[in-house]
């Protein structure tokens, strides 16, 4: 239970865009929502309207506690949303269980006449990929629009100019309506439909201003002429293009159910990026999560050859740190397991990750040496950048947000970081029951 009343906590939520989690008493999240005002949002379910509307009334009665997490952007706030609600699969949250993705905008640019594709499975080579977008429809009546000024293909024809079928191939509807140049047809040159998908990636890229522009006094133009009808197709079509901008950004915003992980790959690629004699097999992971505020926890997951091992997972209480200290409880929780395995002389794993930055991966070097035994390859992860530190090293290793090595060390320390809050909610369910 929260120290303070529900009301009273949430008028203390920013006025900015966000993700709001609903939890019962015993401190599972129930519901999670996106907003674009926290303090708004949140605040609504606790108006008298929120308690008697069918929608909400069950799910009022049970809310005990609510926390938020900020995000810069409201669409950066709806693809948390979707995340944790994937992740977490809280009873209240009817929608984004099905692991339906977000769509994506797709150039095939190593093709000679590329092609333009709205997709929910895209490729990660040979591609400009944009997205993932935030709505399906508006995606795809902004690419209508754009392929209404700009002529581009969207068909799967796989045209090649060194083949001479394509001269007699008679080309479809859209080259009639002129919504298409016809490459199918050879009815445009290589170099200028390469022009044509030149100005759309310019487009996709932030310079659309000179597009809008024309529009707008195409669209003045038309009411003035009491063309009411074409001035409305034109707002309508301007303010598809609008949306382009709620998007993710493909190379941080990953969705996972898009681009399932290789292990296999993942760990060829780690011995590949950490120079080490041999490919990794086990990895082990620790992260610390905290009580209330007060009372802190550490979690260790164990991966054997890239998959959760998880009869090897552990959860630990913070002995000897008074109030909130991530370094010194990061010391302590690798101090009392490696110094157990050191005892029994058990195996060590491969790699250990430490969930942070310099200063978590210091603590647990510390360890280390205070047991004066050899680490195995200690790295550490640091979020945000997502930099992959290790000891000794001036500078951070970045590698690409698609490569096999970093997601599987991501997936290591997601999963810490998912264990550590389920020992939270368990803590928190004994001292509720108590």
């Amino acid at each position: 239970m929260p120290d303070e009343p529900l009301p009273e906590k949430v008028r203390t939520f920013p006025q900015s865009p966000g993700v709001y989690l609903m939890k019962d008493a015993a401190g599972t999240v129930i519901y999670v929502g996106k907003a674009k005002n926290l303090r708004s949002r949140a605040g609504s379910y606790f108006l008298k309207e929120a308690a008697e509307n069918l929608r909400t009334a069950e799910l009022v009665k049970q809310i005990r506690d609510v926390d938020y997490i900020p995000t810069e952007t409201e669409v950066d706030a709806l693809l948390k949303e979707n995340r944790l609600i994937k992740d977490i699969r809280p009873k209240f949250n009817k929608d984004l269980k099905d692991g339906k993705s977000y769509p994506y905008l797709q150039i095939r640019v190593r093709e000679e006449f590329p092609r333009v594709e709205v997709t929910r499975t895209p490729r990660r080579a040979g591609v400009r990929l944009y997205g993932p977008f935030t709505s399906a429809t508006n995606l795809r009546a902004a690419v209508n629009v754009l392929q209404r000024v700009l002529q581009f293909r969207t068909c799967t024809l796989p045209i090649k100019s060194s083949e001479d079928r394509w001269r007699w191939f008679r080309p479809c509807l859209l080259h009639s309506i002129r919504q298409c140049t016809a490459p199918c047809g050879f009815r445009v040159g290589r170099d200028d439909y390469r022009k044509q998908i030149k100005k759309l990636i310019l487009i996709l890229e932030g310079k659309k201003g000179k597009l809008l522009r024309r529009m707008t006094r195409e669209m003045t133009d038309a009411s003035a002429a009491l063309q009411f009808e074409k001035a409305a197709r034109i707002r309508d079509e301007i303010a598809a293009l609008e949306t382009l901008d709620l998007r993710g950004d493909a190379k941080n915003d990953d969705q996972p159910e898009v681009f399932p992980l290789d292990p296999k790959k993942g760990l060829k690629g780690l011995r590949k990026v950490l120079g080490l004699a041999k490919t990794p097999r086990s990895i082990e992971g620790f992260d610390i999560a905290h009580l209330s505020g007060q009372e802190t926890v550490a979690s260790l997951v164990s991966f054997l050859d890239g998959l959760p091992f998880k009869d090897y997972y552990r959860r630990y209480k913070i002995k000897t740190v008074e109030g909130v200290d991530d370094f010194a409880s990061m010391r302590e929780v690798v101090f009392r397991r490696f110094k157990r395995l050191h005892d029994e002389e058990s195996v060590f794993p491969d790699i250990l990750l430490i969930d942070g930055g310099k200063g978590q991966l210091n603590a647990a070097l510390d360890a280390f040496r205070a047991l004066g035994i050899e680490p195995p390859t200690l790295l550490s992860l640091a979020k945000q950048e997502e930099e992959i530190f290790r000891p000794g090293a001036a500078e951070s290793i970045k590698l690409s947000r698609h490569s096999a090595a970093l997601r599987l060390l991501q997936y290591v320390r997601d999963e810490a970081h998912r264990f550590a809050q389920h020992y939270h909610h368990t803590l928190r369910k004994k001292k509720l029951t108590e």
